[in-house]
């Protein structure tokens, strides 16, 4: 093995001391190999960058990869793992008094900022891989940069990646310094397979294990004799791999050693460690970063990995098995050539590669943001909105992360309630107005509740629900409910009816809850061993089914390490269910009639219940699963599933500031008319409400009738024309006459207006043929009644005796419009108002359309008449021309 002062990293030695005694932040590029995730937190500290006895904290983003190479540094110096190099991860740690280099996953560092603001003792901080962008990762940077500028400007931030974009973080850190160095590799030759693989029909791990001994067989000289690592998704993968391997024939000389972060230390150093033997390796992405394993010349890829992303339709972060990235993919491939020629076979066509995504999606992107809020929340970040993201995500996102954590108790409650409804908790009524729900304020604070959530490394759902049950004694069926959620359904749906049969048989029946169904259905999975011939029966995917198991003991070992009871005892199924409103509260839905499947949710959501679901009786339920599925004609249909029955009694239990009643009036559109209703509500969810005629409160009803007037959806057959040249009278009269002290009549006046007609009424029958003209008069003195007909008329009497309208615009003067027959034997110019007042003359044609504007009729007969009667006369002969 070469010495660690070989490794190329060696090359920025002097070059990243410089830079950081000079900026205090650096992002430095070098391939996987080059030594950085090992040496430079030497460099750091041989240099004397950490002061007298400060640490420098390294960033990883997987919990093996931590461990590992702590270890593998701690064994470089000649130090004991947890002295003067130590590791740090959930529920684990091997640290001391004198640790000056310490590995930690993201979110250790995050938690350890949400309770010391200006990380004492901390001198560095290296983030490691930061090309792969988790989310804490990416939170920690702007936290640390926060921290940096505020309160700590001699902290040192080091980026580090082996394939990073560095243009949009070099401008983020920003003074920062990009250091490069290229490494040192081989050729590695990329094979394909010569047509595609459906995993499903042939085994993922078979293709996995022929194609090793196909390799193997060949001898081929660009492998040079090296060894192996093959690629899986998962530890259940890994395992079957492993067992096929060692079953063929032409790899029987070789080690075999599984690799992935829920193996025990040992086996994990097992599969590192130098033998003389060739050895195959089958790992999970874990190989594909950070650790370099000695010796490797033959990279077999399944393509494939467990990806973290948001499932809207169960309102949490998954892991599921997805294809990997063409980036992911080359960076396997890269771990065949560190120490020699390689090759990499990928077990998917060259046209199959060339579909496949360029790059990760960055999981700011593509996460439910909730635990991350929920930190930034115990960091004292209130407005995370407004918080200094490297990528700024979807504000829909953060909106629905907020809204969640309020719904969950997390943080303080936004205003979410804006109702002329009195909403009085303590059953107290009055009031008047429909319901208007919207989000006001999206500030909150974390409270005692979400500091205890913090606790538990599982999304802000399921750490609610552990700790309603931990107070109600039923942990482990609840931590087996939250396994139970986190993979595929196993439970098929639309299978025969001799199927249904058999799962009636040997499940029974269920009115509480579709997890207990489900619940049933993998014990009777477990104890028959997942074989394929039981589960069939019961229409069970029994690799579905196995999965569950290793995710229930990994809830069952969070919740004991917190110090909650996991004991084997008889649970009530009430308490269970209470369990699983407090983690779904906010997909809480009312049946809306016992026809139908149709429900109404919190937050003014429609959905439909699966046909499927056991709570087919349920009036009240909370479902686990909500997805959009696509109708016919483009219409989506809002499906829920894995339902629980719930209680109306429990949400004054559980969530006692969301349950209340209220009262008031409102407009009852398809009766058309105002009523007194009475509410039982959770959060803006009607459970129930009563309604009556009677007893309604005349201003409450004049106000929600007049609002149906001005929305258009009322008609007061009496404010007509007549009605608007009136207002536009009254207005221009206090414009050209103020000695008068007319008030204008504004457009909010309308409303009043409105109202006034509007009273005593509480029907649209009753309001749409009242008069206007009365309460409009109102408006206006007696004598400023009287001067209005004076000085600004309807009519003027013209010389020759015809009476003509006068129509009064907003804007200019006065205009009346006459048909030129009208006109003869009319001279001179017009006013109003005793003369104050110039008057426009329109002149009309017989069609009644416009033909000259003047505000002179003598000199219009003069010099425009001749030219227009010897137009008109012609298209118009029956009519009178003088």
């Amino acid at each position: 093995m070469p010495s660690p002062r070989e490794l190329p990293i060696y090359e920025l030695e002097n070059a990243v001391v410089a830079s950081l005694r000079a900026q205090g932040r650096l992002i430095v590029q070098a391939p996987t190999g080059s030594g950085k995730s090992t040496q430079l937190p030497q460099m750091l500290l041989a240099h004397g960058l950490l002061g007298d006895a400060g640490e420098v904290v390294v960033l990883q983003p997987r919990r093996l990869a931590t461990r590992m190479l702590a270890k593998r540094v701690a064994e470089e110096m000649g130090s004991p793992l947890g002295d003067v190099v130590g590791y740090q991860i959930r529920l684990e740690s091997r640290l001391g008094e004198r640790t000056r280099i310490r590995f930690v996953t993201e979110g250790i560092l995050l938690r350890q900022m949400s309770f010391d603001a200006s990380l004492r003792g901390v001198s560095a901080i290296v983030f490691d891989e930061f090309h792969e962008r988790h989310l804490y990762g990416d939170i920690s940077l702007a936290r640390a940069l926060q921290i940096q500028q505020a309160a700590r400007p001699d902290l040192k931030i080091i980026v580090m990646s082996a394939t990073l974009d560095a243009g949009l973080l070099r401008e983020y850190l920003a003074p920062c310094e990009v250091l490069r160095s290229e490494g040192r590799s081989f050729p590695v030759r990329v094979e394909y397979l010569p047509k595609a693989v459906n995993f499903d029909s042939e085994p993922v791990w078979d293709v996995a294990a022929r194609e090793c001994a196909r390799v193997a067989e060949a001898g081929d000289a660009a492998a040079g004799g090296g060894d192996f690592l093959v690629f899986m998704p998962g530890a259940y993968e890994i395992s079957r791999t492993v067992q096929a391997i060692q079953g063929r024939r032409e790899l029987r000389d070789f080690a075999v050693f599984p690799l992935h972060g829920e193996l025990p230390p040992e086996q994990q150093d097992r599969a590192v460690a130098r033998y003389d033997a060739r050895k195959i390796i089958v790992s999970t992405n874990v190989a594909e970063t950070s650790l370099t394993i000695d010796g490797v010349t033959v990279v077999i890829d399944c393509g494939l990995a467990r990806m973290a992303r948001f499932d809207p339709h169960r309102g949490i972060n998954t892991l599921l098995i997805e294809k990997i990235s063409v980036a992911s993919a080359d960076q396997r491939a890269g771990r065949a050539g560190r120490t020699a020629p390689g090759v990499c076979v990928r077990l998917w066509t060259e046209r199959e590669h060339g579909q496949r995504a360029p790059q990760e999606l960055p999981e700011v992107r593509r996460l439910d943001l909730a635990e991350v809020v929920l930190t930034l929340k115990a960091s004292g970040i209130d407005d995370v909105a407004g918080f200094p993201w490297l990528e700024k995500p979807d504000a829909k996102g953060l909106e629905r992360a907020e809204m969640l954590l309020a719904d969950l108790g997390a943080v303080e409650e936004f205003s979410i309630f804006d109702s002329q409804f009195s909403i009085d908790k303590d059953r107290l009524s009055g009031g008047a107005g429909a319901p208007q729900s919207r989000i006001e304020n999206r500030e909150s604070k974390i409270t005692e509740t979400g500091r205890r959530m913090l606790r538990f490394p599982v999304h802000p759902r399921y750490a609610r629900m552990l700790l309603e049950a931990d107070a109600r004694g039923c942990v482990r069926p609840v931590a087996l409910m939250a396994a139970l959620t986190q993979g595929r359904n196993f439970l098929l749906r639309g299978v025969p009816r001799a199927v249904e049969e058999a799962r009636e048989e040997i499940l029974g029946e269920e009115r509480e809850s579709d997890f207990f169904l489900l619940m049933r259905a993998w014990r009777f999975a477990e104890n028959n061993r997942y074989a394929l011939d039981a589960c069939r029966r019961l229409g069970l995917h029994a690799q579905g089914a196995r999965q569950v198991g290793p995710l229930f003991a990994q809830f069952l070992d969070i919740a004991e390490r917190e110090g909650l009871d996991i004991a084997e005892k008889r649970v009530d199924g009430a308490a269970v269910r209470k369990c699983v409103l407090a983690g779904f509260s906010d997909y809480l839905a009312k049946r809306l009639d016992a026809g139908t499947l149709r429900c109404e949710l919190v937050h003014k959501r429609r959905g439909m219940l699966a046909r499927e679901s056991a709570m087919q009786q349920a009036p009240l339920l909370v479902a686990a699963e909500v997805s959009e599925v696509e109708g016919r004609g483009g219409e989506v249909n809002v499906l829920l599933s894995l339902a629980t029955a719930v209680e109306e009694a429990w949400l004054r239990e559980l969530f006692p500031g969301d349950y209340f009643e209220a009262s008031g009036v409102v407009y009852d559109e398809s009766a058309r008319r105002v009523i007194a209703r009475r509410e039982r509500r959770f959060r803006d969810l009607v459970l129930e409400a009563r309604a009556s005629a009677d007893d309604v409160p005349p201003d409450a009803a004049a106000a929600l009738l007049t609002q149906q007037v001005l929305a258009g959806k009322i008609k007061l057959e009496a404010w007509d024309e007549t009605v608007e040249q009136w207002i536009t009278r009254v207005n221009r009269l206090a414009e050209w006459f103020p000695e008068l002290e007319v008030n204008v009549l504004a457009e909010a006046d309308r409303a009043t207006l409105v109202e006034q007609i509007c009273y005593g009424e509480t029907s649209w029958r009753g309001v749409k043929d009242k008069p206007v003209m009365p309460v409009l008069r109102d408006w206006l003195t007696a004598e400023q009644l009287a001067v209005l007909d004076d000085y600004l008329p309807e009519r003027i009497v013209m010389a020759n005796g015809r009476r003509s309208r006068v129509r009064y615009e907003k804007e200019g003067p006065p205009v009346l419009s006459a048909r030129i027959q009208e006109l003869y034997g009319v001279e001179g110019r017009f006013t109003l108002g005793h003369g104050r007042v110039p008057v426009k003359i329109e002149v009309l044609a017989p069609n009644q359309r416009p033909i000259q504007v003047t505000d002179d009729l003598t000199a219009f007969w003069r010099d425009m008449y001749p030219k227009v009667k010897a137009e008109l006369s012609r298209r118009y002969p029956r009519h009178e021309w003088r």
